[in-house]
């Protein structure tokens, strides 16, 4: 999972505008490129301000984690209160945010190759793939699952060598919510936040 949060920030809100590639494949191309030169040219790390502006400003528009975040919980989504569904989320992203600063920078990039994707002006929902090249180990994939939300393209799961998120955090999550409840997850939650804090990003 490690590699999985490394590489996040890896798409984001960008509008595609080539006419002739699919717009998910745009943003996430054109997103790797720009992430890929601020790295290389300002050799960022998460301790930098110019790394968490990125993420606040280019990642986390990109993804959808109310459905991401229901998807982890999963059969249990519908049980919890509007009020509960707002505090895993919250929970939720905080995690993912902290995880992935951490993360971040224990891999060193080198390219990331693109896929062509195949689709149908009427499909609302595409697996971008990608294959990174970083200086840590073999080149190796990741998956990105879009779905169309209005105009907007967003992310709702990653996965990293066949490893999805959502499928990864849904076992931990179901074992938490059959011991301690939907209150005992959002506990265990904030515990782990509060525990290594990280910038939240304002909504």
């Amino acid at each position: 999972m490690r590699k999985l949060f490394a590489f996040i920030m890896l798409v984001a809100g960008l509008t595609a505008t080539a006419a002739d590639v699919p717009a998910p494949e745009q943003l996430v191309r054109n997103t790797s490129k720009d992430v890929l030169e601020a790295i290389k040219k300002d050799n960022l790390t998460p301790a930098d301000k110019r790394f968490r502006e990125l993420v606040e400003a280019k990642v986390l528009p990109s993804f959808d984690f109310n459905r991401l975040t229901a998807l982890a919980v999963g059969r249990y989504w519908k049980q919890a209160t509007p009020d509960q569904q707002g505090s895993l989320v919250r929970e939720f992203r905080t995690l993912l945010v902290r995880t992935y600063s951490t993360a971040v920078g224990a891999n060193k990039l080198q390219n990331i190759d693109v896929k062509p994707v195949k689709m149908a002006e009427s499909d609302t929902d595409v697996t971008v793939r990608t294959e990174v090249s970083a200086s840590t180990g073999q080149p190796f994939p990741i998956d990105y699952r879009l779905i169309k939300v209005g105009s907007d393209w967003k992310v709702y799961d990653i996965a990293v060598e066949g490893v999805s998120l959502v499928t990864n955090y849904r076992t931990s999550f179901n074992q938490t919510i059959q011991k301690d409840g939907i209150d005992g997850l959002i506990k265990a939650l904030a515990d782990r936040n509060a525990a290594q804090p990280a910038k939240t990003p304002s909504k």
